[in-house]
């Protein structure tokens, strides 16, 4: 649980969040090359294989082929968000967007399924992690990075209120982002309904959790972290088996998000990997 991007706190309620910036106006994005802008390459883009995170539209923008790229966005399920003139000339550089601009991922996701495919392969059970809502591109970096060196089959992220897989996101992976599966998904709560239904316990981390260290990884395991200013969701939290923190010694009574999910998916990988 985080306070801040730089945090682990206490777990606070899900009412109690102030709404998020990038719902309203799209911040928070990576202004990288993985924008494509303007009809007919948004158009085509739409035509080609590559996945779409989300579709930048001209607030109030609804004539055209605009209108047909909005629909057959939403028709794919892929999120649909209205800003202002100057957010798209930002995400642009400034070059004519013709009032629209899609966020296309540096690597296709995969399944969950293709998850549980890569623990078979390797002939080990299944460790996965799960990241509810980290929206920023340099903590969702860092953080493939962990999941990739603690030996992880794949990580989790849901569709909205998430980095997706941008050159931000890429460069601070260190090139683990080549390296590492990652499923995007409608909805976290339901996905982790799916792996318990598969004989996989999940662990959230959280402030007022039990010590990491006494913490038994001997099956199936999903480790749960939550975002930078808001930790873990309460009803993905209501979904965990176990809740886990990690006891501090300092000054200081917070890690950063990636840190502290270091910690604990080096101290699982160390018992699962002895087992």
């Amino acid at each position: 649980m985080y306070n801040n991007k730089d945090g682990y706190s206490r777990y606070r309620k899900k009412e109690d969040r102030a709404p998020r910036a990038e719902a309203q106006n799209g911040a928070g994005e990576d202004e990288s090359p993985s924008i494509v802008f303007g009809r007919n390459p948004v158009m085509e883009l739409l035509k080609s294989d590559r996945t779409i995170d989300k579709l930048f539209v001209r607030r109030g923008d609804r004539e055209g082929s605009i209108t047909v790229i909005v629909a057959e966005c939403l028709a794919r399920k892929i999120p649909v968000i209205e800003v202002d003139k100057a957010k798209l000339d930002s995400l642009t550089g400034g070059m004519n967007h013709q009032g629209v601009a899609a966020m296309a991922a540096m690597k296709d996701y995969c399944s969950i399924d293709d998850i549980f495919r890569i623990a078979g392969e390797r002939g080990e059970k299944p460790f996965i992690v799960v990241a509810d809502e980290i929206e920023d591109p340099h903590n969702l970096g860092a953080l493939i990075r962990c999941a990739e060196g603690a030996g992880a089959h794949g990580l989790i992220i849901p569709k909205r209120r998430s980095a997706g897989l941008t050159s931000v996101v890429q460069k601070a992976s260190a090139g683990a982002l080549e390296h590492l599966a990652i499923a995007k998904v409608a909805n976290i709560a339901s996905a982790l309904d799916e792996l318990k239904e598969r004989n996989v316990w999940v662990y959230g981390a959280e402030a007022d959790g039990a010590p990491v260290y006494d913490t038994k990884f001997d099956s199936a395991t999903a480790i749960v972290v939550g975002s930078e200013g808001f930790g873990i969701s309460r009803l993905v939290r209501e979904k965990c088996d176990f809740i886990v923190s990690i006891p501090m010694y300092g000054r200081v009574n917070s890690f950063n998000v990636s840190c502290a999910a270091a910690v604990i998916l080096c101290e699982a990988a160390r018992q699962l990997k002895t087992k």
